[in-house]
């Protein structure tokens, strides 16, 4: 539920990525159990080539997704969070709400993500497992922000 404190900053929703508190992503995604140790660099390269979401409470940034779409049929949805301090004010649904109706993202046939604890949330705007997960195949290496942290450290 969003705040309803008439002291409460404003909750906005953008894609300028002027905006966005590149180091606050960061922080947040090298934590993360999806993005563990994910480079700096490869976090900016991310940004630049999807469309990107920023949910601020005033001019504070709290909450971050982006989608990554060929903008005719095609989007997987990435990195989708909310600062943790921040949880439990409606902002995850504000969030899906904005990147569900920009736009840019209208007529696709097909969106995907994967998440391993927000079934609940994406359930509510469509999402569901797939229908034939034995037709999708994915390249997938666990390790690469590890390899790619010991060659930026050596």
């Amino acid at each position: 539920m969003p705040p309803t404190d008439p002291l409460s900053p404003p909750i906005t929703v953008d894609t300028d990525k002027s905006r966005l508190d590149v180091a606050m992503i960061h922080r947040f995604l090298t934590t993360s159990y999806w993005a563990q140790g994910i480079p700096l660099d490869v976090v900016e390269r991310s940004i630049a080539g999807s469309l990107c979401f920023g949910l601020y409470e005033g001019e504070r940034q709290v909450a971050f997704a982006r989608v990554v779409s060929d903008g005719a049929t095609f989007a997987y949805l990435a990195d989708v969070f909310v600062l943790e301090e921040c949880r439990g004010r409606g902002h995850s649904k504000a969030m899906m709400a904005a990147v569900l109706a920009h736009p840019s993202l209208q007529g696709l046939r097909r969106w995907l993500l994967a998440t391993r604890d927000a079934h609940d949330l994406y359930a509510q705007f469509g999402f569901e497992p797939l229908h034939a997960p034995q037709v999708f195949m994915q390249r997938h290496d666990p390790d690469v922000y590890v390899a790619a942290n010991v060659e930026v450290q050596t």
